[in-house]
Formats: C-alpha cells, structure tokens, sequence
C-alpha cells in the first residue's frame, strides 16, 4: 500500500491525546506512522485533504441484520458490509436474524470467517433461546468461546421471565451481555404504530409506550433479583428514558440504544401509509424525540445504532398492515443522528457509535496513536448530501430517507491495512 496523508483533519477521539486538534495523520501499509502539526513537511503517495475533515477512530454499529443464511435475497455479507463502509462503519455487530438464528459454533465461525479479509468486520450476537422464541436458553457458553459477543433474541423481545432469569444468571458466570428489546407482547400484540391520536384517526392498532416501559420494569426488577447485565436495544419513548436514568443511579448495570431513525420522525409521518417508516418500536412523539436528545445528551443512552433491517420489495410494497417493520440504516445512521439531533454536540455524537459500543461488548479500542493499526474513519459532520435511491448500497431500499438531503457526509474508512475513499 501506498503512503497516505490525511491531511489538516480534526481528531476526535475522547481517549486520544490528539483529542479536538487539526493534525496531519500519515498512514504506511495500514499502520499510523505519523502524526503532526499541520505547518511540518509531510511527504506521501497520496495526498487526502477535505476542507472542514474530521477523522475519529472507526465506526462500531452494535444492532444491524446481516442475514448469513437463509435471508440473502434481502441482504448477504458482501452488500452490508458495502452498505456499512459507506455509512462510516468499519465494525458492525449482527443480530442472529437468519434461517436459521444464529445458534451454533458453526454459524458464529461462518460470520467470523466471511469478515476476515473485509475491511468491515462483523461480530455476531447470538441467539438467547432457541429459535429467538423465548422458551429454552441456546448454548451459551459455547457460543461465547466460539466468539459470540452477545445474546439476544434479535428482533422478539424475549418476555419469558423464568427464562430471563436463567440467562442472567448463566451469563453471570462469564460476564456475558444480554441483549432484550424492552416489550411486554400482551400489550403489543398486533399493533401497528405508536398508540396515539394518529392510530386513533387512521384506524391502525397502536402500539402503546405502556409496552415498553413495562418490558423495562420487568427486566430491571429480574436484575436485581438474578444479577447480571442488560443492554436495552430500541428504546422509544420518554418514559423509558426516566427508568433508565432512574436505574442508573441505583447502579444498576444496564446500558441503552436507540435507532438513529427514532430522531427523524413522528407518529403523524404515518399519515400518507409509508411503509417504510413501519418501525419496530414505532415512531411516537416528538415529545418523545426530545426525551431521547436529552438522554443522549446526559447519556442515560449509551449508544446510536442503525437497526438495519433490510426488506424486499414483496414484504414493503404491501397494504400498511401486511407490510413487514424496518428500514435499512446503515449508510444513513450518523447522518440521519446528526441531522435531526438538534446539533448534539459532534464529539458526544461520535462517542456514542465508536467508544461506547465496544465498551459495553468488551471489543478492542482501536486507537489514534502512531505504530496502532489504522481503524478510522473520515469524515465532514457539515457537509450536506443527497441520499439517492439509486445509490443505495444495500440489497433493500426500504428507506424514508431515499431522496432526502442529510448533513454529515463520510469521506472515507480505514482497517486491517485496507482503505476505501468516497470522494
């Protein structure tokens, strides 16, 4: 590989020396060889210079479906991983949604193998019960040493208490994380979009915020008895935000996510049938929207993530209630977070899809620093673009986003001596 200059780019990284300073970073066959003011002579192959740059260390999406087996005609490795470069990833943890669920050492090897030549490397989270349907707990142990970074049941929030509690306790053992999308199913069951006053007039079945809160009451009170660690994924509404800011104090060990997209969008959105914002939790309010800036912002939310979920056109070109929940967000997540996060602050932004992430699935943090292995990401936070739906990466294009113009553009990623420019 050629020699790379990165030149008069601001560092980003909360954790690095360089933190917030316009530097010159200099990249030789995949390694930082330099780093230094912008007024010293730096010689290289190729000259990388963007006015208004930054450069933070590489993005870490912790929820995105990367089907490996039985769902390709939706999407395969190659078209995430691709969607995901685009979209400033360099890392990326899959929920374990394939035919079948992620449940063997064979499936977590196969996810493993298939990303080990990709500048984007896949972590797998395997399945907690069997199937993903919430009645018998999978291998866990097993799939841990095999290199499973989590367990969940993906996209079912998993509601069988007794179950809950087994796996709590049995991850305790190795300081494993589960991973639950907070619901109680009697109480969703069915519905369509955010219970509300849109629901009421466009005569859709809603999906109440009392679904959420009650799967994170429930969840907190079993981890208190059971010991252990959850991570909720998906959180939506204000009210869920307070209990986990609430549990927090307590020193509950618990940390949160929310989807990008839940920043961008509302309940009364719905109004035109889109089934592209058919989301799972659904859009609510905006009352809620400011609930989450502020969680994000005092971080009782942990971290940003994309919640890819990519459909075909037979599952989304349907009638609003026969279509299938998702949008795909991997080429969008930052973007959609920067533009509609009522200007969180960039470097509390990048916190929240690059340190957080790997901290809380205990992955390396890749570092700023000369003689580390360049694991980075390139990147103008003012620069606006078009996101056009013939430019979509991803085998889907299920997304609201397709023609709109967003702010925060990625210019380029870097790892395992790889590198990939945009611009």
């Amino acid at each position: 590989m050629d020699d790379i200059l990165l030149k008069s780019v601001k560092i980003i990284a909360k954790n690095s020396p360089f933190h917030l300073q316009i530097k010159n970073v200099s990249l030789k066959d995949g390694i930082i060889t330099s780093i230094t003011n912008t007024d010293e002579n730096t010689e290289a192959t190729q000259v990388v210079h963007y006015e208004g740059a930054c450069l933070s260390v590489g993005w870490f999406d912790m929820r995105a479906v990367v089907p490996a087996m039985g769902l390709e005609y939706k999407e395969d490795i190659n078209s995430a991983c691709e969607a995901a470069m685009h979209g400033g990833f360099t890392e990326i943890a899959t929920l374990p949604v394939s035919q079948p669920a992620i449940q063997t050492k064979e499936a977590i090897h196969f996810i493993l193998r298939h990303s080990e030549s990709r500048l984007c490397s896949l972590y797998p989270i395997a399945a907690a019960s069997t199937d993903t349907k919430g009645e018998e707990m999978t291998e866990m142990l097993d799939l841990h040493t095999a290199g499973a970074v989590a367990f969940s049941d993906g996209l079912l929030p998993t509601t069988n208490t007794s179950l809950i509690i087994k796996i709590l306790q049995y991850l305790s053992q190795f300081e494993g994380l589960f991973i639950n999308m907070p619901d109680e199913k009697n109480l969703s069951k069915q519905g369509m979009m955010h219970e509300g006053l849109s629901s009421t007039l466009l005569g859709m079945k809603g999906l109440p915020s009392l679904a959420e809160e009650m799967g994170i009451i429930r969840d907190l009170k079993l981890l208190s008895y059971a010991g252990g660690k959850i991570h909720f994924s998906g959180i939506s509404c204000a009210e869920s935000v307070q209990l986990i800011r609430e549990a927090k104090k307590q020193g509950l060990p618990i940390t949160a996510d929310i989807a990008a997209h839940q920043l961008a969008f509302t309940d009364e959105d719905l109004k035109d049938f889109d089934t592209n914002l058919k989301v799972k939790p659904p859009f609510r309010t905006q009352r809620d929207i400011q609930a989450l800036i502020e969680g994000l912002s005092d971080d009782t939310i942990d971290a940003i993530v994309s919640d890819h979920q990519p459909q075909d056109e037979e599952s989304k070109c349907l009638e609003f209630d026969l279509a299938e929940f998702g949008i795909i967000g991997l080429e969008t997540a930052f973007a959609v977070a920067n533009t509609f996060g009522n200007k969180l602050p960039i470097e509390k932004l990048i916190e929240k899809i690059t340190y957080n992430p790997r901290q809380i699935l205990k992955v390396s943090q890749p570092q700023i620093a000369v003689g580390e292995m360049a694991n980075l990401t390139l990147f103008n936070p003012s620069q606006s673009w078009e996101y056009k739906a013939k430019d979509i990466c991803s085998k889907s294009k299920n997304s609201p986003f397709a023609g709109r113009t967003l702010e925060g553009e990625v210019l380029g990623v870097f790892n395992k001596g790889k590198t990939r420019l945009f611009m």
